[in-house]
């Protein structure tokens, strides 16, 4: 009889009847009165469960809590006012209760009469097209509790005898739809019951991400080129205590031998390779994010904390972070300003309108020490000032600066001393320095299909040990390929190069450029395959070095 699976039918008319009503049970008492009879719609149905919505740039990663919401009868995702009813488009194929229809108007009639349905203004019955007969079933049951209410308040006064003889004929005709739909919700019940009695935590969910990786610089490393079968396993426990924040708390473990190029050189490192050694098992990210008023989102790191863990860094299809979803590398994923530094701190993303977010930050990478020349104030610190645009979906445009200090490792790290990207030249140029950074990113989306992403930075070192400066550069154009084969894969290509120290650095000041191709496959919605190469010519800024050529088969697992 119907064109639409009855599941689907169910679920809105669960949702129309159980959103706007809480269903009570009462019995009549004026006994010379007809008691109507409802249907059980428990009234925690109505409320929206407290929950964790990622947005971030990774299942494992980044993300922010969200009260998941069941959408209102008078407003769309977008926030548009529209009528629930009218959700459904295809008329033609649900014409089971027309307009003209006796029962249509009956229940039009006593909509108005009693305000059964309190999500239209003035309680009126703005429905005027056909509806399924389980649609029109949730409604009835609307009325029914709105009697039964009257009733038990001793209101029945309110409720005429015509009505309730309407409301009789009416569950006489809709007996079998109002069954279903008190079996249904029964059912429902039952089943969250048993999911409240054996989940983990009300307030705690569990995702993870595994990458197995088999990797070999086929040329250009200087510890090996023998193939390798390499790992890292990432468990993030995700806590909500009001449903809009998110506390992250992340275990990692892994083997993933970093493979060297000349000179110490940091290009070429893949996103799989920021993982403790030996299968070692460590907190690696602790992170808290939190809403202040309406355009507020805050965050606070307290373990291994980044930039790009919250500030939109304008490349919505290559970016990876630290994940293993999309690009290779660090690199490719996004420009290396966002790794000048880390450690713990906060900052905070204000939406200055629909299309303009200021982002400000501070990290400190000796945070934890109360050694001279450490600390969270006088030690390695970096701060972060951003503002993006974004005209529309299609497009964005941020200029960014960076503020740090550096007193051990490199500048384009996490504060740990592990160099993410770059020449050795250029991430050590001084004992100890201070840094300002300049950067512009942007993305343009030509198509579904079809969007391409560049940035281009510079960053000022000044010897704080001894006299100078130095002048260092990065910039890269990637391709990015969409649901490239089915839905869910993504081709990308980025030709750049990755921060190298310009002026007359020893030994060389030769570019090196980085070239890198991936295609990711998704096998299913929790397995994808990515295959790919990283192409590193002149690696450590030395022509006379020999290029260094990685192929990689990533396979990532995420649930």
């Amino acid at each position: 009889m119907f064109n639409r699976s009855f599941h689907n039918l169910f679920m809105e008319s669960m949702i129309l009847g159980a959103t706007l009503l809480a269903s009570t049970s009462a019995h009549a008492e004026n006994k010379n009165l007809v008691t109507v009879t409802q249907t059980n719609i428990p009234t925690a149905l109505a409320q929206p469960a407290a929950g964790i919505a990622n947005f971030g740039k990774n299942s494992s990663e980044t993300t922010i809590a969200q009260t998941p919401k069941i959408p209102a009868i008078n407003s769309d995702a977008s926030g548009q006012q529209t009528n629930s009813m009218s959700e459904v488009t295809s008329v033609s194929q649900l014409s089971d209760v027309e307009p003209t229809d006796w029962a249509f108007s009956a229940l039009q009639s006593l909509v108005e009469r009693y305000g059964c349905i309190a999500g239209y203004p003035n309680s009126t019955y703005r429905g005027n097209r056909a509806i399924t007969r389980y649609e029109f079933a949730a409604g009835l049951n609307a009325c029914l509790s709105r009697l039964n209410e009257l009733i038990a308040t001793a209101t029945s006064d309110l409720v005429t005898k015509q009505d309730l003889t309407t409301v009789q004929r009416l569950q006489e005709e809709f007996t079998v739809e109002l069954a279903t739909l008190r079996g249904r919700v029964d059912n429902l019940e039952t089943r969250t019951a048993e999911l409240e009695a054996n989940q983990f935590s009300t307030t705690t969910k569990l995702s993870a991400e595994a990458i197995f990786v088999i990797t070999n610089a086929f040329q250009g490393s200087v510890n090996g080129d023998n193939t390798v079968f390499q790992d890292r396993v990432r468990l993030v426990f995700k806590t909500s205590f009001t449903g809009k924040d998110t506390l992250n708390t992340r275990l990692s473990t892994g083997n993933a031998t970093t493979l060297q190029l000349p000179g110490g050189s940091a290009e070429g490192l893949q996103t799989f390779n920021l993982a403790p050694s030996n299968n070692n098992l460590s907190v690696d990210w602790l992170s808290y994010y939190f809403p202040v008023g309406s355009k507020i989102d805050a965050y606070i790191g307290a373990v291994n904390g980044v930039f790009f863990d919250f500030i939109p860094t304008l490349s919505p299809y290559l970016d990876s972070a630290t994940g293993g979803d999309r690009a290779l590398t660090e690199f490719a994923s996004s420009s290396p300003i966002y790794r000048i530094g880390g450690g713990a701190g906060g900052g905070f993303n204000y939406r200055l309108s629909d299309q303009l977010v200021l982002s400000l930050a501070y990290l400190a990478g000796d945070h934890a020490s109360p050694q001279p020349d450490s600390g969270f104030f006088n030690g390695q610190y970096s701060t972060f000032g951003q503002i993006a645009w974004n005209p529309n979906n299609n497009s964005g445009i941020g200029l960014t600066y960076v503020n740090a200090y550096q007193n051990r490792g490199g500048i384009f790290d996490f504060g740990s001393g592990f160099t993410l990207v770059g020449t050795e030249q250029a991430n050590t140029p001084f004992e100890r320095t201070i840094t300002n950074s300049y950067g512009v990113e942007a993305f343009y989306k030509f198509s579904s299909r079809f969007a391409v992403n560049g940035f281009f930075g510079y960053t000022n070192a000044k010897n704080l040990a001894g006299s100078g400066s130095a002048e260092i550069w990065y910039y890269a154009l990637g391709l990015a390929f969409p649901d490239l084969g089915k839905q869910g894969n993504l081709g990308g290509v980025l030709v750049g190069a990755e921060p190298y120290r310009g002026g007359n650095p020893a030994p060389a000041n030769d570019l090196s450029l980085h070239i890198e191709g991936f295609y990711k496959y998704r096998l299913t919605d929790n397995i994808a395959i990515t295959p790919g190469v990283i192409w590193i010519t002149a690696p450590a800024q030395n022509n006379d070095n020999q290029d260094a050529v990685i192929g990689t088969v990533r396979t990532t697992f995420t649930f």
